[in-house]
This record gives C-alpha cells, sequence and structure tokens, in this order.
C-alpha cells in the first residue's frame, strides 16, 4: 500500500503511544505489518520531524516517544534550519503576519519545527496543509519574515 508522509507518521505517532518501541528497525517492521513500506532512513527522519524522543521506561529499555507538550520542547536552531531549507518555498509578510508556503501535506511540519523554536518576536503558528502563517509581535513581521527567509536559504 502507498502511504504519503503525513499518513505514515501519524501511524508512526499511533505506534509510538500503543507499543514500547526501542528500535527504528522495530517500527519499520510494525509499519509494514500495517501495509506500510518505509526505510530506516525515512523512519529516522520521520521520528525526528515528530520530535520524538527516546525515554527511559521504569524498569526497563529506552524506547521512542513524542512528548505531549512539544511547545516545551526547543529545537535548535540548526534543526529549524535543515527543516526551513527543506520544506520552505515561499516567504510573503502582510504587516505582522508572515505567510510561509510548502509541499502540499507539508505545512504541520514547519509548523511544529517553529512552535518549538525559539525565533525571537513569532508568537505562534496556524498551519493548513501547504501554508502556514506565521504571527509576529506587533512591528516585528518583517524581522521575523527576514529570519525565516535566512534560515530557509531563500
Amino acid at each position: 500500500m502507498s502511504t504519503g508522509k503525513t499518513q505514515r507518521q501519524h501511524r508512526i505517532a499511533k505506534l509510538l503511544g500503543q507499543k514500547e518501541i526501542s528500535s527504528q528497525f522495530q517500527l519499520v517492521e510494525l509499519l509494514g505489518d500495517s501495509g506500510i513500506a518505509a526505510t530506516q532512513a525515512t523512519v529516522s527522519r520521520d521520528l525526528e520531524e515528530l520530535g520524538a524522543i527516546k525515554v527511559r521506561v521504569p524498569g526497563g529499555p529506552t524506547v521512542y516517544a513524542i512528548p505531549e507538550l512539544p511547545t516545551e520542547q526547543v529545537a535548535p536552531e540548526d534543526h529549524l534550519r535543515r527543516v526551513l531549507g527543506e520544506w520552505l518555498v515561499e516567504v510573503a509578510r502582510s504587516g505582522d503576519l508572515v505567510i510561509l508556503r510548502t509541499p502540499p501535506g507539508s505545512a504541520h511540519v514547519v509548523a511544529s519545527a517553529l512552535d518549538r523554536s525559539v525565533v525571537p518576536a513569532l508568537l505562534g503558528t496556524v498551519a493548513g496543509d501547504d501554508t502556514l502563517l506565521a504571527i509576529a509581535t506587533e512591528g516585528h513581521g518583517q524581522r521575523v519574515a527576514d529570519k525565516l527567509s535566512y534560515l530557509a536559504g531563500l
């Protein structure tokens, strides 16, 4: 069965919530069991984009988990640069509203990375399918647009 990235990542998040998964290879097998073909490299990127971390189960192994409050997890600037460089295709601004365009189905990835980042003057994001709205503090829309364009290499 051919599935898109969004569906695969949704399935990964669901699996991590249901089972104790300690390796990427185990996750590849579980995806395969549910009809989703994925390589270890793809699963590795998916886990990073989902914000998955390894946590120790009391009295057990370390397993992958997605923090319930990802806004409390800060994405380092190099991670943000990689996400923006890979997914951001256009930046436009209207006042303190910054419009960001991505390939179809990818806006949530960029929004999540931004929400977990520390971009000065960025209040938050709202994501659709291929467009997201980044809201800057009053008078700082150009600053945020410039910073995101710079990080994306645009």
